[in-house]
Formats: C-alpha cells, sequence, structure tokens
C-alpha cells in the first residue's frame, strides 16, 4: 500500500490525546460502611469492572476512530509500476498483408483485428503504422475512422522491420514507459529477433481456421511455332485436394479455359495456346474462396519488337549471323572496310569483331552511341593496335589492354550470378567441357567478369551496357566459337541491349525494361490502367527509352505505356506470391513478448495494468462505524 499524501501520516500522533484523557478519567472508588458488608464488597467489584471495560472500549473505538480519520485523508493506494508512470508511449502495428485476408472464427483475420482496435482504451492519442502507412499522435476518432479504412498491402513487415520502425516512432525519452501493441498473423518469415530493453511488446496472433489456399504460381511461354505460343501455368494447392477451372481472358473474352486437378500432386501445371501474332492482354483466374490476392495473374504479349544487331567485322562473321538468325533481332552484317556510319544510331547492339585497328571517327561515333544508351561487344583482334583499343576502351569505362600473353589458358570460371547466366544454368556444373585460348590480353582494371581463367585472369568482362573479350575468337587462337557459352553469351548480352518487356514483372522489385522508341524533347512515357497512372523512372536513348520501377505500382494490373496520347504497348505486374504459403510462427516461441490470445484480452489486461486501487473511501467509511460505535457503546452500555 502507498499513499498520496504520506507526510499526513504524522497526524496519527493525534491517537495519544484519547490515551491521555483516558488516563487522567480514571477516579478511585471511595469506600462506603454498610450493614451487610459482604453484598457491598460484591457489588462493589462488579461495578468497577464494568466501568474499567466500557472505558478501555470507548478508547479503542475512538483511537481507532481518529486512525480511519487520519489515513483516508493520506489516501492510501495500491498501484502496479506501469500505472505509477504518468510518462506512457503506445505504438499500434496491424499487419493488414495478404495473408490477413484468411478466414477466422469471426470472418477475415484483418476485419476481425480492427474491429479489436475499435474499442481501444484511454483517451490519449494514438501512434500506429501498417505495412504500407503511418500515422502519428491521432485522436482515438481519427484512429478508429483511418482503420477502418484500411485496405490489404502486397508488403508485410518482418518482426526485426516492426520493432524498428517501432523505435523510430516512439520519443527518446528514457524514462517514458514504451509498449508496442503488435497485431499479425505471424506468417512464417524469419526468427523472432531480441525485443529491446526499453519496449514492451504486446502481441497478439490471430490464425485462420483452416489453411487452405491455391494460387496461380508463374506463367511462362513453353513454346512456339509457326502460329501458336504455349503458355503453361503453375498452380499450387495447400489443404485442398480440390479441382478447380482455370480461366485465361484477353481482355474480357474469354479465350481458353481448362481444370487444375490437385487430387495427386499438390503443384500441377496448366497449358494454353493462343495465336502467336495476336497482341495478349491477359489474366489467368481461379475462384478460391480462402486468399483472394493470388486468384489473378495479368500477363501481356505484345507485338514483337526486334532487337537491333550490328555485326562490324573484319573477322570470320559467319558463327555471328548464324547465331543472330531468329525472328527476333534484326541483323545487319558490315564489313568495316564499307561501314555505313548512318547506320549506328539506330542499333541496340553493335559487336566488333576482330579488328585490327579503330579509327578515330569509328571510335567518334561508338562513343556517341555508347552516350545514347547503346551497347557494345568488344572482340579485339590478334593483331589489334592496343593504343587505338585502349582509347576506345577507356571511353567505355572497360579498362586498357596490356601486353599480348602468349599461353594456353582454359576457361573454366563461369559467374553463374552474373547477369549473361543467371538463367541459363539449372545447377552449377563442375564437369563441363571448358574452352581454351592459345593467347590473351592482359587487361587491366576492375570490371566484373562473367567468364575468367583458370588462374582468375578475365576473358571476358562486362561494365554497364558494354562487354569486352580479351582474346580473339579466331578459330587458330580459341574454340570459344564451338564453345556451348557462345550461344547464351552473345544472345544475353543481346537482350541486355534491349531489355524489352517480360509476360509480367512483380510489384515492390526492381524491374527495368526498355521501349524501342525515340521520344521528343519534353515528352515523356506514362503507364496507365484503368483507374489510375503514374509517371515511372525513364531514360531516354537514341532509339529507345529505358524504364525503372520498384515501389510503383502499387496494383496488380496490366498498364498501358502512352507517349502522350498515344498507345505504345502493354507491361503487367502482379503481386508476389510470397503470402500465398499459409505457415505461422508460434508466439510462444518470442522470448520476452507479452502474448495474449486475443486483442480483448491485451486491452483488458493494459486497463488492469494501468488501474490505481483507492482505499480513502473505506477508512473513511470506517472512521464513520467506529464514531457509531462509540455512541451506541456510551449510550446503551450500562454500568
Amino acid at each position: 500500500m502507498q499513499f498520496k499524501h504520506p507526510e499526513l501520516l504524522y497526524a496519527l500522533l493525534l491517537l495519544l490525546i484519547p490515551i491521555f484523557i483516558h488516563l487522567f478519567q480514571l477516579r478511585k472508588f471511595q469506600k462506603t460502611a454498610f450493614t451487610n458488608v459482604e453484598f457491598l464488597k460484591k457489588v462493589n467489584i462488579q461495578t468497577r469492572k464494568s466501568s474499567q471495560l466500557k472505558k478501555w472500549l470507548t478508547l479503542l473505538l475512538r483511537m481507532a476512530t481518529i486512525a480511519c480519520l487520519v489515513i483516508a485523508f493520506a489516501q492510501p493506494f495500491s498501484a502496479s509500476k506501469t500505472a505509477l508512470n504518468t510518462e506512457k508511449e503506445t505504438v499500434i502495428y496491424l499487419d493488414n498483408s495478404f495473408s490477413m485476408e484468411a478466414k477466422g472464427p469471426d470472418g477475415p483475420l484483418l476485419q476481425r483485428a480492427m474491429q479489436g482496435l475499435y474499442n481501444i482504451p484511454g483517451t490519449e492519442k494514438v501512434t500506429w503504422f501498417t505495412n504500407d502507412k503511418v500515422h502519428r499522435d491521432v485522436t482515438q476518432k481519427t484512429f478508429k475512422a483511418e482503420m477502418l479504412q484500411t485496405n490489404y498491402s502486397p508488403n508485410q513487415l518482418a518482426p526485426t522491420q516492426v520493432l524498428l520502425k517501432a523505435a523510430q516512432l516512439f520519443s527518446k525519452k528514457t524514462s517514458a514507459e514504451k509498449r508496442l501493441i503488435y497485431v499479425s498473423d505471424f506468417q512464417l518469415k524469419e526468427g523472432f529477433p531480441p525485443i529491446p530493453e526499453d519496449i514492451k511488446v504486446s502481441a497478439v496472433s490471430l490464425s485462420p481456421e483452416r489453411k487452405q489456399n491455391i494460387s496461380i504460381d508463374t506463367v511462362f511461354i513453353k513454346s512456339k511455332d509457326a502460329s501458336k505460343i504455349t503458355l503453361e501455368a503453375k498452380l499450387t494447392s495447400q489443404g485442398t485436394l480440390e479441382a478447380i477451372p482455370v480461366s485465361l481472358f484477353n481482355k474480357e473474352t474469354l479465350i481458353a479455359k481448362t481444370t487444375a486437378d490437385f487430387s495427386e500432386s499438390a503443384s500441377v501445371t496448366t497449358t494454353f495456346q493462343i495465336d502467336k501474332d495476336a497482341p495478349l492482354d491477359g489474366r489467368i483466374i481461379i475462384n478460391d474462396p480462402n486468399v483472394s490476392y493470388d486468384n489473378t495473374l495479368y500477363l501481356s504479349i505484345n507485338q514483337s519488337n526486334k532487337v537491333q544487331v550490328l555485326a562490324i567485322n573484319q573477322g570470320d562473321g559467319a558463327f555471328i549471323a548464324k547465331l543472330f538468325n531468329s525472328d527476333q533481332f534484326n541483323f545487319t552484317p558490315q564489313s568495316h572496310r564499307n561501314l555505313d556510319y548512318n547506320a549506328i544510331p539506330s542499333q541496340n547492339f553493335i559487336i566488333l569483331n576482330e579488328l585490327d585497328n579503330i579509327s578515330a571517327p569509328l571510335a567518334a561515333a561508338l562513343r556517341s552511341f555508347s552516350e545514347n544508351g547503346g551497347s557494345i561487344f568488344v572482340i579485339p583482334s590478334e593483331n589489334a593496335v592496343v593504343s587505338e583499343y585502349n582509347s576506345l576502351l577507356n571511353s567505355l569505362e572497360l579498362g586498357a589492354f596490356g601486353e599480348k600473353i602468349s599461353a594456353e589458358k582454359q576457361i573454366t570460371n563461369i559467374a553463374f550470378d552474373h547477369p549473361l547466366y543467371s538463367d541459363v544454368f539449372e545447377k552449377r556444373v563442375v564437369n563441363f567441357q571448358y574452352p581454351k585460348v592459345n593467347s590473351f590480353y592482359a587487361l587491366a582494371g576492375s570490371n566484373a567478369a562473367a567468364l575468367s581463367f583458370e588462374d582468375g585472369k578475365p576473358f571476358i568482362v562486362q561494365k554497364g551496357n558494354h562487354f569486352l573479350s580479351t582474346a580473339s575468337f579466331a578459330s587458330e587462337i580459341t574454340n570459344f566459337k564451338s564453345s556451348p557459352l557462345i550461344v547464351p553469351t552473345l544472345y544475353n548480352m543481346s537482350l541486355q541491349s534491349l531489355p524489352l518487356p517480360k509476360l509480367y514483372y512483380s510489384i515492390n522489385k526492381p524491374n527495368t525494361f526498355a521501349i524501342p522508341i525515340k521520344l521528343q524533347q519534353d515528352q515523356i512515357i506514362t503507364l496507365k490502367d484503368s483507374v489510375s497512372s503514374f509517371i515511372p523512372l525513364q531514360v531516354a536513348g537514341a532509339n529507345k527509352v529505358t524504364i525503372s520501377t520498384e515501389e510503383t505500382p502499387d496494383l496488380a494490373s496490366t498498364y498501358a505505356v502512352m507517349k502522350d496520347a498515344d498507345f505504345i504497348e502493354n507491361v503487367s505486374f502482379n503481386y508476389t506470391r510470397d503470402e500465398s504459403i499459409l505457415q505461422y510462427a508460434a508466439l510462444e516461441d518470442w522470448e520476452g513478448v507479452d502474448a495474449h490470445e486475443s486483442i480483448a484480452a491485451l486491452f483488458e489486461n493494459i486497463v488492469k495494468d494501468n488501474t490505481i486501487n483507492e482505499f480513502w473511501k473505506w477508512f473513511a467509511i470506517g472512521a464513520f462505524l467506529f464514531l457509531l460505535a462509540e455512541m451506541l457503546v456510551l449510550r446503551f452500555y450500562k454500568k
């Protein structure tokens, strides 16, 4: 028990007053002679005992009355340390990720969470945040209104991120008691982090009744022929063996329908065939009631845009012409003697194939081509004029050639994570039949090597949009032209020069693609769908516009690429499927967290922690009862 005014307890010294009065009021009995002496002695003893008992009882009642009054004025109470701290800060995290769409006992988990938070106790202002928004110091009325407008978000903050964000929202006061209210389904993302010493985490884990979900995971082009494109879609089921229909739409028109049967496997694929020459503004749709965000996957196939490839040959260019003999490329071979300089600016990818020397006009044209976003691959000649090469290489930031080294080297080191090879190998090959060279140029510089010799010296390096080989591709120098590596190497170099839009991209991930158009001054590219539009980050080159996206768009859809009012093509964006797997972490495994079964139980515990139990009223009532008892004793207790 504690007191608001402990200094008033000194008034308990007043208890001495009735004691003194009691002592002074003691009187001696006088003996009175009477005929029947034995009878009078008995009466005298009984009267004296009765009088003493009444006085002691009166004294105790008066002392109890005074003590109760003094204690009542001192205002006794009991409270926890939390209740006594007047500096309290509360931050609420509400998980609004797609997994919170799963159904709990009282409906979707997010709706259940919002209903619970609506009854937040207290009257102070609230700071709260979700996966995509932050609200500082809002009134409870504003908090309730804004919370009820919360929508699902494609983001989900991991526990580490939640703690870091909450720490930013708390003040720097060391004396304040800081509480984070964490409401989530705790979908399994990572291990639980340690809780900071100055923050108390009160958490509520919301769980769905059934962990069931069917999702469209990926779609890709399986094959092409002269007239048809075959699309393959992969679907995954969790907790259900049902067969569901899968539909393919082109805009609003249903063009194909099939069935995904999960009776034998939790992962199945379905295929669709579409016309090769018809653009596709597509959607693949299923109907699953559990988590709906992954029921639709947007994709788009545009009219073919060809990559412009120019090979400037002095060495044998037959292998290059064979590689780019495809409808994906518009390939132009030219001799170094009869080079059309006017053709250079309109290219996307230029290959310098074993030129002995690089003239000043050619170097100037290539530098201008590079500055406008073009991509160059330099294959040196065995008889290269190193000074002329180095002038060009320095301008392209590819380093500089040193001496020519005549030694047999195997090309053994493949950078499997390099953009040229990241999607080429299913696994890291260790028993590969490696190509070799008989001579190569030493290279000064620290550019990333895609291919290296056995001693670590570079064979093919990349800097930005440009590539360099340190050895000639002549048959007497290397067998690289007959190696399986030649195809993905040059093919991916050309595709990087004009990264045309894929079937679709993922929201909230860095994406880059190019549109093969020319922009006039002050013209910009806009992406728009039926309800919104935005201007992406874009870099205009001589014959293409490179577009980068990450934080925008925030809604899955197919967006039209617009130049002013002119439609160019479509590009599709989808949410990542990270939320589709309904696996959850056990909250009891998070050391130091204050776990609760429901938001109502959490708020009840908070109210209890903040409650101050005052007892002065009981002592006031006690004083009255003791005073009443004293009056009754004095009136009805007979001597």
